[in-house]
């Protein structure tokens, strides 16, 4: 007995068996109704109430047959709309026939009235739980016609996005949908049943077929995508993700934007890391912002955010004419319409005193620069120029039009540099550290990692060598590097100008290094490709220049933790004063100028080579016996 009634119990706790009964109790109110309706005599109310009894009971069967317990929202698919007639015409029958059978006085009347009663009813109870979804009008256009999909999550934006597919996309199989919730396992999303919990994915995908997983819950946490991701591996299935924006989107009740790829950031083995901007307003709004470099990947990324700050004025300064264009165009389009594009080298000297005289910036953001280490350790001499006294120069001119603030834009190569492009970028970092203090300019550093979906980097190379069919090339299975994303490495930048001021070098805290073969290999997984059999994966040793392992800091800089930990002040013990520096550069640039690239490289290394010779930071960790 207790046994049965703990299987009583444990079937009512089940949302399908309760949600039947429910809708088995909607069609007994119905039935009581529509006696009461046709005007049945009280004398032969009994007889009746058996009648409408068997009735409910004939509808349940039809019910569980049609599988109605599975939709849970209110009817959108023609499929729903379809199975929600059927149950109202074989209610009409069944009520009917019952009518007939126990001689109700006017049986098509009982049975039109409780069939179609029971039917609204049923919907409106949908209805009324608040849950109908607003169809929109943006399309799903990510997944490829033809192919079998199974949907992560059966909340509000994976109902939105079904209701896409099946106005945009009707040739998608959409095979049904895995959530962790068992209130939603066996309900039905517009015809799709819920087949369980996101666990079955790797059974669920090679079972039927799956060619694309969607992840259509676009609050999960990083620790929630990695879950996911971990699932995807090997199986074969392409994933793609809703945008973050699509929750908010979700909640208003608007349709969903467009699908998109998983970004290769969201392989970062931590949560991505926003800094308070609110500090740095104070030195930006209203205030007219030069950026060097502004049509590169960071230079623009730098204007869109400082944008968000309502500065007076960005001035967008660089090389190339294509690039700054679209860096203005882009903020024009954006709302921000108080944008200067202007072609100009910083090797220029004369260029930059002009333009910061012409338009008067109040802060400078240094990101020009050569950056591909194998492409300067060839030409050491354009890296000295354009890194070095390119830096120079706009911090000369900055100094004499007594701009309050200059941030340079550095690299993880500058510590304890084996290349030209680190050993020029450590020289910049000296040059701007030597200029603190001697003027009003306030001067500070900011150091970067591997800057992920950057021109040029690690990520847009082995998209288009898995766009090829591969080979995919890695240099060195041990080969490590700290990644940071493109957002924040702007953020850093400018959260270091309301910070620094006499010299300070800013990191952000990256966490551990990441081996490169494992950014890799997940890349792979993202694309369902399995390594051997899909592609090929090639090592082809280390370039020139390249280390295993970067650093971040040396051993003499002190560290202080700042912004709630999450950015790394670091202040050098060992500076080299201007007067020393001014002889060095002098002859670097002497050098330059007879053109022995040779000459200059040895030279540089000379410069920098007076920095500490211990670094930290690498495959070590953080240094954090040194932070305070």
């Amino acid at each position: 007995m207790i046994a049965h009634e703990n299987l009583l119990q444990k079937n009512w706790q089940r949302p399908a068996v309760r949600r039947l009964i429910l809708d088995v109790g909607w069609v007994l109110a119905a039935g009581i109704l529509g006696a009461l309706f046709v005007q049945m005599p009280s004398t032969l109310w009994s007889v009746h109430l058996a009648g409408v009894v068997i009735t409910a009971f004939c509808a349940g069967l039809l019910q569980n047959y049609l599988q109605l317990f599975r939709l849970r929202k209110f009817p959108v698919a023609i499929r729903e709309w379809r199975l929600m007639w059927l149950h109202a015409l074989g209610v009409f029958g069944v009520a009917a026939l019952m009518g007939v059978a126990f001689r109700f006085d006017a049986p098509l009347g009982f049975g039109v009235v409780t069939g179609l009663l029971a039917t609204a009813v049923m919907i409106w109870d949908r209805y009324q739980r608040g849950l109908v979804p607003q169809l929109g009008t943006d399309s799903v256009e990510s997944v490829k016609d033809g192919k079998r999909a199974l949907l992560i999550g059966a909340g509000s934006a994976a109902e939105m996005l079904l209701a896409e597919f099946e106005r945009q996309r009707p040739h998608v199989t959409v095979v049904g949908l895995l959530d962790d919730d068992p209130q939603k396992v066996g309900s039905l999303l517009h015809g799709k049943p819920v087949l369980g919990g996101i666990d079955l994915l790797r059974e669920i995908v090679p079972q039927e077929k799956i060619d694309e997983v969607i992840l259509a819950i676009p609050s999960l946490d990083r620790a929630g995508q990695q879950r996911i991701l971990g699932l995807c591996e090997g199986v074969g299935a392409k994933l793609w993700m809703m945008p973050s924006i699509s929750r908010q989107l979700a909640e208003a009740g608007h349709s969903l934007p467009k699908l998109r790829e998983v970004a290769p950031e969201e392989m970062l083995r931590r949560d991505s890391i926003e800094t308070d901007m609110s500090a740095a307003a104070g030195y930006i709004t209203d205030r007219v912002i030069l950026i060097t470099g502004g049509g590169g990947s960071i230079g623009s990324e730098l204007a869109r955010q400082i944008a968000t700050l309502r500065p007076k004025q960005i001035v967008l300064l660089g090389k190339g004419e294509n690039s700054i264009f679209e860096s203005e165009q882009e903020l024009r389009s954006g709302g921000f319409g108080s944008v200067v594009p202007v072609v100009g080298d910083v090797r220029d000297r004369a260029t930059m005193d002009r333009v910061i005289t012409e338009y008067g910036p109040e802060v400078v953001f240094h990101a020009a620069a050569h950056k591909h280490v194998p492409l300067m350790e060839r030409v050491p001499i354009e890296a000295v120029r354009n890194n070095i006294f390119g830096t120079l120069n706009v911090a000369q001119a900055a100094m004499a039009a007594g701009v309050k603030k200059f941030i340079l834009i550095s690299t993880d190569k500058a510590v304890n540099p084996t290349n030209v492009m680190g050993a020029t970028k450590r020289a910049a970092e000296i040059v701007i550290m030597a200029m603190a203090g001697r003027s009003e300019t306030q001067f500070a550093a900011v150091r970067f990692g591997n800057v992920l979906g950057s021109r040029g980097s690690l990520i847009p190379i082995l998209k288009k060598q898995i766009a090829k069919g591969g080979p995919v090339t890695i240099t060195d299975e041990r080969m490590t590097r700290f990644f940071m994303t493109i957002p924040e490495a702007a953020q850093l930048v400018i959260q270091a100008g309301s910070h620094g001021g006499a010299g300070e070098i800013f990191i952000l805290d990256m966490g551990e290094p990441v081996k490169i073969v494992d950014v890799v290999r997940g890349l792979l997984k993202l694309y369902g490709l399995e390594e051997g059999k899909d592609i090929e994966v090639e090592f082809i040793g280390a370039r020139p220049g390249e280390k295993i392992h970067e650093e971040l800091s040396w051993e003499s800089e002190d560290l202080e933790r700042i912004d709630g930990g999450k950015v790394l002040r670091l202040k050098s013990l060992d500076r080299v004063g201007w007067d020393d520096l001014e002889g060095r550069l002098m002859e670097l640039g002497r050098l330059c100028e007879v053109g022995d690239g040779e000459a200059v490289r040895r030279e540089l290394m000379e410069l920098v080579e007076g920095s500490p010779e211990k670094a930290v930071g690498g495959d070590r960790g953080w240094p954090s016996e040194r932070m305070r």
